[in-house]
């Protein structure tokens, strides 16, 4: 689903709150895809959109026991996408397969929406690959139960930050 189905979607969204009707989550999330092939649809969690920097010490001779302190290399947490097995996830099988067999990086972004389906914040990934993907066990003698599937994906950054040469 890229901007274009959040655009189409958001009027139907609207009308269903005008009629007290509610889609039954405040946000999801849409991964977009810029650079191949693939909408890997709507997810329900995203974890590890984070931002750590190394701390570099230098001491001086002149300072006595005082010294400086500079931001290192940044370092990005691996992101978890959460969300039922659906339609999608044949998607991002074919995703899985086509990396197992040729890495080939994609850069994207993943756009928080919020119940009407209009994009509230986003985080543009650069060179994201797949780390990781499972599922919850299967159960079919319980009605309750859900098939979750959790995709992990590496990535060099979200901020914008890399050097131009």
């Amino acid at each position: 689903m890229g901007f274009k189905d959040i655009a189409k979607n958001a009027a139907y969204h609207e009308a269903a709150s005008l009629l007290g009707l509610s889609p039954g989550i405040s946000h999801h999330f849409v991964v977009n895809v810029m650079n191949g092939p693939y909408d890997f649809g709507t997810w329900s969690k995203v974890s590890g959109l984070s931002v750590n920097w190394d701390v570099c010490e230098y001491r001086t001779g002149s300072t006595g026991n005082g010294c400086w302190v500079f931001p290192g290399n940044t370092k990005y947490e691996r992101v978890k996408l959460s969300r039922a097995a659906c339609f999608d996830s044949q998607t991002v099988q074919e995703w899985l397969a086509e990396t197992s067999r040729s890495v080939t990086p994609l850069s994207g972004a993943i756009v928080m929406c919020d119940s009407r389906n209009l994009p509230i914040l986003s985080w543009d990934l650069k060179q994201f690959f797949p780390c990781g993907w499972a599922i919850t066990d299967f159960e079919a003698g319980s009605a309750s139960h859900v098939a979750i599937e959790t995709l992990t994906i590496a990535h060099t950054g979200f901020l914008g930050d890399e050097v131009m040469a």
